[in-house]
């Protein structure tokens, strides 16, 4: 919905009173303090990733088990270890004051992001069935839905409702509002939060991690105080809903059959779970 007569500041009361009466915490930290988007239940979910593990595990390991290799661990090291890159994504930027004072745009390089492996390095014989194995789990996984044209249709669309989020006049205006509000306390004037966030000169590692430095740390601070000043997350997440629900009536049958294939995906796991786990 557009309207010219619109005033940011008006609209960002307007969404932090929603956001108050809806029980949501004053000081946002995690996109998750933001409250569910219409397009979330039409989504995968950490749940799910936890449980396919598990379940692509226990198939795999039965197979390998067919295949001569009976003592084959549920969570393998490669032969040997893989170079890993470790992708990293926000919603939203920075939101938490706290880390940004301490690590910036990073993290605590004491705490891993990316799980590893329990179990033991598997052998080079196991090896050359595992692929052939993993196939197969995704397969069985997979029954009966269409990878093609069902399946998690709504990331399908993100592309398109980002696009339209971020031409959104509100978010432009928020932005720019939060652009000049950074500046202002002496640091880069960013087009929007993301560009911050993801701006090279923090000189991310091969594990997404940051350096830290004064500079990426003083600027995250100015980045969230901002955010916070200009209720600027809570407007952007006003935007997307509102997008994402536009959408969402728009392609109201593809959408509902994406959530088909997840609710048929999601027996799958449970089925698997229930016969090995």
């Amino acid at each position: 919905m557009k309207r010219r007569g619109w005033r940011l500041g008006a609209v960002a009361v307007l969404v932090v009173i929603c956001f108050s009466g809806a029980g949501q915490p004053e000081v946002i930290r995690t996109s998750s303090d933001l409250g569910p988007l219409p397009g979330d239940r039409y989504d995968y979910t950490p749940q799910d990733y936890q449980r396919w593990q598990r379940a692509s595990a226990l198939l795999v390991r039965q197979c390998m088990a067919e295949r001569g290799h009976p003592d084959f661990p549920l969570d393998p090291r490669y032969p040997s270890d893989p170079v890993v890159a470790t992708a990293v994504g926000t919603d939203y930027g920075a939101l938490d004051l706290v880390t940004a004072r301490r690590w910036g745009y990073g993290w605590d390089p004491a705490k891993s992001v990316a799980a590893r492996p329990k179990g033991r390095r598997m052998t080079n014989t196991e090896y050359a069935d595992f692929p052939a194995c993993n196939t197969a789990a995704d397969r069985r996984l997979m029954r009966g839905i269409d990878l093609k044209r069902d399946w998690l249709y709504a990331n399908s669309r993100a592309i398109e409702v980002d696009k339209a989020v971020k031409h959104d006049r509100r978010l432009r205006a928020a932005w720019d509002t939060w652009s000049r509000c950074v500046a202002g306390q002496g640091f880069t004037r960013y087009p929007d939060p993301v560009a911050a966030f993801t701006d090279t000169a923090w000189q991310r590692g091969s594990d997404g991690n940051t350096r830290h430095t004064q500079r990426e740390r003083s600027t995250a601070v100015a980045d969230v105080t901002c955010k916070r000043r200009h209720h600027t997350a809570e407007l952007w997440h006003s935007v997307r809903a509102q997008k994402q629900a536009a959408d969402i009536r728009r392609h109201h049958e593809r959408y509902a059959a994406g959530l088909q294939a997840l609710r048929t995906y999601r027996a799958s796991i449970t089925e698997v779970l229930r016969k090995l786990g």
